[in-house]
């Protein structure tokens, strides 16, 4: 029988700092993250040079936590992971010189991993039983991507955002109606006492077969609504600005994800990142999928996060590879899904 591989993953590639020990890829024995939102919401968004300066901080003690709660000392430690990218940059750089100074002080193997990958991973911890091949539809504050995973480690990237990411929209019309950051919940909230058909906002489509997305187009009709309405000195309805615009969004999201399963003959996909908790999002999925016979995974909200676990989860598979890294691993804030 097959040694279990428990591994320490730490990620910091935003604003959340985060250590986890995940067992086998799939069995997550804790799963700390330290988070700075509450910091980062008087600036409307995060601020990278605060970001990093927090990461300093919080890293010690939040690894420090993930082992006690883990029951687990560095000497049963198989390997350490780290995210190297995608990010910003400066955060990416902190948890990578603490987890190679680890991994040298406890000749441990180093494992770099693909931030975006680690969100598709987090599926592995929630559904116990699920194995390519499937459609992921990720959908973040950095990132809007569909991909066909046809094996562990091995992706085939359909469509992605051609401007915006979905997050990073939700965000600035959050922002624009006076909600205030994080965005996505609070739009999402709001969005429940609004009529989503009240305002009909456009939805990006290309000519051929591409998957591809766009959202500065609905962002900036929505903007030029609330604009219009001002200046005309019309009542405006948040709510009802946020329900249509969410609407739009999901729309183009679900739409493509249906598309993707067809061209690629799949039965099952799954939804990963930060957006991935939205209500709307995941109802509309599983309806659509439904009437496909199209089965619709998603994680739990917390493991749509940017968390540790999830890095842990990417980390096994690659570890199975063979993809181990050496004391040069450096931060790619640029990183392509599937580059290493």
């Amino acid at each position: 029988m097959e040694k279990d591989m428990k591994i320490l993953a730490i990620e910091s590639s935003c604003d959340e700092t985060s250590a986890a020990v995940v067992v086998n890829g799939r069995d997550v024995l804790s799963n700390i993250i330290s988070s700075q939102i509450d910091i980062h919401e008087k600036f409307g968004g995060v601020v990278p040079e605060v970001a990093s300066r927090k990461h300093i901080e919080a890293i010690s003690a939040v690894v420090e936590e993930a082992l006690q709660e883990a029951n687990t000392i560095m000497e049963e430690i198989d390997a350490i992971a780290v995210t190297y990218g995608p990010g910003l940059v400066g955060a990416l750089l902190v948890g990578i010189q603490y987890a190679k100074s680890l991994a040298y002080a406890t000749n441990k193997p180093l494992i770099g991993v693909n931030h975006i990958e680690g969100h598709i991973c987090a599926n592995f911890i929630e559904h116990k039983d699920l194995k390519p091949p499937f459609v992921c539809l990720i959908v973040s504050g950095g990132h809007t991507f569909i991909v066909h995973m046809k094996d562990y480690g091995d992706f085939e990237v359909l469509g992605q955002t051609r401007d915006d990411a979905a997050g990073e929209a939700f965000d600035k019309i959050a922002r624009a109606i006076g909600l205030g950051y994080p965005g996505g919940p609070k739009v999402d909230k709001i969005s429940k006492e609004g009529n989503a058909e009240a305002i009909k906002f456009p939805r990006a489509k290309f000519d051929g077969d591409t998957l591809d997305f766009s959202f500065s187009g609905v962002k900036s009709a929505v903007l030029n609504y609330i604009n219009q309405a001002k200046m005309k000195e019309e009542k405006i309805v948040e709510a009802d600005i946020a329900a249509s615009f969410q609407n739009a969004v999901v729309g183009v999201l679900v739409d493509n994800a249906m598309k993707a399963c067809k061209m690629k003959k799949v039965d099952k996909i799954v939804i990963a990142g930060g957006v991935a908790s939205n209500s709307c999002l995941r109802e509309t999925l599983t309806k659509e999928g439904k009437k496909r016979g199209i089965e619709v995974l998603f994680p739990a909200p917390i493991l749509c996060t940017d968390n540790a676990a999830m890095i842990g989860s990417a980390a096994y598979f690659e570890y199975k590879k063979g993809n181990i890294a050496d004391l040069t691993l450096n931060a790619i804030p640029n990183l392509k899904l599937g580059e290493r």
